[in-house]
């Protein structure tokens, strides 16, 4: 086949060969996929352990703890068709995804790790991968025969499930040891390590890039969790309160509780002006793990205050009785990065760097 022929037949089936598709459309689709399981999930859960000791709300309780059962059950499904739909699928291929998904999510390899045998799945990670891949192919026999009703659905889940058989694998090895070093380095370097992971993440959180789906895919948790957590926050948090002048109100709702993302237009402009939050995270990280060691886990740890889901996670992990974590969410996810944000805000604009102006936002 010409190249010409290629290029026509993949314009044709609508298969764009993008790393913009591909890692960022793909990822943001599968952290809404998330949203939707895991986190809910979380929350339900969170909120029914708590209410089933209470008797008259017993029943609400365990109602919640069921339907949180649900949803994280059906993670690997909706992972699948969320990850289709971002690559604008046809329905059966899209319908077929889901199943993708879930093989690529749930299943298990089993490694020999410090002498120990253990199950472990290639999660997320393993389900954006597979499906993309079995979403492609199942584009490209989509409606090109009269049986399509039993070709395409056959072609993408067979592509889906051998393709997870011959990389989840690796998948679950590569992420089991990627979330077990950046675990274990910040127990043992709480300082270097809440520093590097609050920024980073932060950074991914303001990216185009879906920094929740980044830290459920490498099962980050425990104190590494708490500095993603407050990375996440100091940004959202930072950007909400130095654009205040610019954006009023609505900017303190929109970022803070929405998503920084908002500001990347005027970052490209001049990158300049994401210092201060980007400074400000550098300093909630170790204040995070060292003093308050707050923890978080998974797909929590990279929301930041969007819907104060962040702070969510950390009460979900610690316990909403816990004195240290309600002091530790205050000071290092609202106070300390608001604070901070001002004050690096205010030295660059007396340096003359940044003008007032930089951060407005059309809303």
């Amino acid at each position: 086949m010409s190249q010409s022929k290629k290029q026509s037949f993949l314009a044709r089936k609508n298969i764009v060969l993008s790393p913009k598709l591909y890692f960022v459309d793909c990822m943001s689709s599968l952290a809404l996929g998330l949203f939707s399981t895991l986190l809910i999930s979380t929350i339900f859960s969170t909120i029914g352990k708590y209410a089933v000791e209470v008797s008259f709300l017993e029943n609400i309780g365990a109602f919640l703890n069921e339907a949180a059962a649900f949803a994280k059950a059906a993670t690997g499904v909706v992972l699948g068709i969320a990850v289709a739909h971002s690559l604008k699928a046809p329905p059966l291929v899209l319908f077929s995804a889901g199943v993708v998904g879930l093989c690529g999510n749930d299943l298990a390899t089993m490694f020999t790790i410090g002498g120990v045998e253990k199950s472990i799945s290639a999660g997320p990670a393993g389900a954006f991968l597979v499906t993309i891949i079995a979403v492609e192919i199942g584009k490209m026999v989509s409606k090109e025969t009269k049986v399509d009703i039993l070709v395409t659905p056959t072609v993408t889940i067979f592509t889906g499930v051998l393709v997870a058989k011959l990389i989840c694998p690796a998948i679950s090895f590569a992420m089991y040891h990627l979330g077990n070093f950046v675990n274990t380095a910040t127990e043992i370097q709480p300082f270097l390590m809440g520093i590097i992971i609050s920024v980073v993440v932060g950074i991914v959180l303001t990216l185009p890039i879906s920094s929740a789906a980044l830290c459920a895919m490498i099962g980050i948790t425990g104190l590494a969790g708490g500095a993603a957590t407050v990375g996440c926050c100091a940004q959202m948090v930072g950007f909400a309160v130095i654009s205040f002048r610019e954006n009023r109100w609505g900017g303190i709702v929109a970022q803070g509780l929405g998503t920084s993302m908002l500001q990347m237009g005027n970052i490209v402009k001049k990158p300049i002006i994401w210092l201060p939050a980007t400074l400000a995270a550098a300093v909630v990280g170790p204040v995070s793990t060292l003093v308050f060691k707050l923890e978080c886990t998974g797909v929590s740890a990279g929301m930041g205050t969007c819907g104060m889901v962040g702070p969510l996670g950390i009460f979900s992990d610690m316990g909403f009785a816990n004195n240290n974590a309600w002091i530790g969410v205050i000071v290092c996810c609202i106070v300390l990065p608001a604070v901070l944000s001002v004050i690096f805000n205010e030295i660059f604009r007396k340096l003359g760097l940044i003008k007032t102006g930089d951060y407005k936002l059309d809303l």
